[in-house]
């Protein structure tokens, strides 16, 4: 068993009133007095019950954040950024990872881990606007993602179309004619990022006067080093190769990078290489990336934003959704010689 609030008071001489009002931070305790109570937590090693306070004070100071993948540096990125955004709210941040399974999202949506929670901060990619319409629980939550638009909940999103536009816009400017893209998941239901994305690129050919070719679209299983490396090397056995590619995830774009270089390829020369996230990878890879920088700071404290002001305003108001900026960075997978590079 471990120590009581009654063990804490009689090894400090005090009463157990004036170790809660310690343990609580009350203000009306005698530094001498404070002191010795905290030396006689630190020796028993005293915790305190947790459930119990959450109880007296009607809030835990512990707020959920449930991604898809983790080992996706940009959602391992946002988490920190969000932990941190946090900690200056002095909350805790329990971070679950889904696998975009519907069954874990039901769970982490419906209150499985929400009874912990004073809110949620949820990227959903297998749950749709019908099951979140559906949710019981009453846990505020903010929605990442562009999986839900218009949903039931406050909503932090940017704008792929234009993101995607701009990367490939920029791709138009340097010359380059046979733009490719990798990421494609149009036959995936969950793949709303891409189809955006998608949009985007083709929105760009048009502008351009560049005819959409099907072949060089590539699809995706998922967004990782592998996929983008099978992908290069797909669209380097066309009889014609693309000379410009859109990967649609940064970690697309540095399997790419590295089929390239193995097929005695180089980029930007033979092949300019645009990425989608800004992940810290690519400021070191050979080439540097240049890729869309979404705002992740932003997005970040304006999830943290939307949970505070949910948490003491309460439910009332419909959601609000936000578009977050984006940058185009550019590095040298696209650099020209008489341009700067970005860092």
């Amino acid at each position: 068993m471990g120590a009581s609030l009654r063990d804490v008071a009689k090894l400090a001489g005090v009463s157990v009133k004036t170790v809660s009002n310690v343990v609580n931070d009350h203000p009306h305790v005698t530094d001498t007095t404070r002191q010795r109570v905290l030396t006689a937590i630190g020796e028993l090693n005293y915790r305190p019950n947790q459930a119990a306070r959450t109880l007296r004070k009607g809030r835990s100071g512990i707020v959920g954040l449930a991604v898809p993948d983790l080992g996706i540096p940009y959602f391992s990125e946002l988490a920190a950024l969000i932990v941190d955004a946090a900690a200056e709210q002095s909350w805790t941040v329990l971070v679950d990872q889904t696998s975009g399974v519907l069954e874990r999202e039901l769970l982490i949506a419906e209150g499985m881990r929400t009874h912990l929670l004073d809110g949620l901060i949820f990227s959903p990619i297998a749950m749709g606007r019908e099951e979140l319409d559906a949710r019981q629980d009453d846990t505020p939550m903010v929605l990442l993602g562009e999986r839900v638009s218009g949903g039931p909940a406050d909503h932090v999103v940017i704008d792929n179309v234009a993101a995607a536009r701009d990367a490939t816009a920029h791709l138009v400017a340097l010359g380059r004619r046979r733009i490719a893209a990798i990421g494609d998941q149009r036959h995936v239901s969950s793949g709303i990022t891409s189809h955006l994305r998608l949009a985007g690129y083709r929105r760009a050919l048009a502008e351009a006067g560049l005819p959409y070719e099907e072949e060089l679209v590539i699809p995706a299983q998922a967004y990782h080093r592998a996929d983008g490396a099978e992908s290069m090397a797909r669209l380097l056995a066309l009889p014609e190769p693309p000379d410009a590619v859109l990967c649609f995830a940064d970690l697309l774009a540095l399997g790419a990078l590295r089929t390239l270089a193995v097929h005695g390829r180089r980029a930007p020369d033979d092949v300019a290489v645009v990425g989608f996230d800004d992940i810290e990878d690519g400021r070191f890879s050979t080439p540097t990336l240049t890729t869309i920088r979404p705002d992740k700071p932003r997005i970040a404290a304006l999830a943290l934003e939307f949970l505070l002001s949910r948490m003491t305003e309460g439910p009332g108001g419909p959601p609000r959704e936000v578009l977050v900026g984006h940058q185009l960075v550019v590095r040298e997978s696209t650099l020209q010689p008489s341009w700067s590079m970005a860092r």
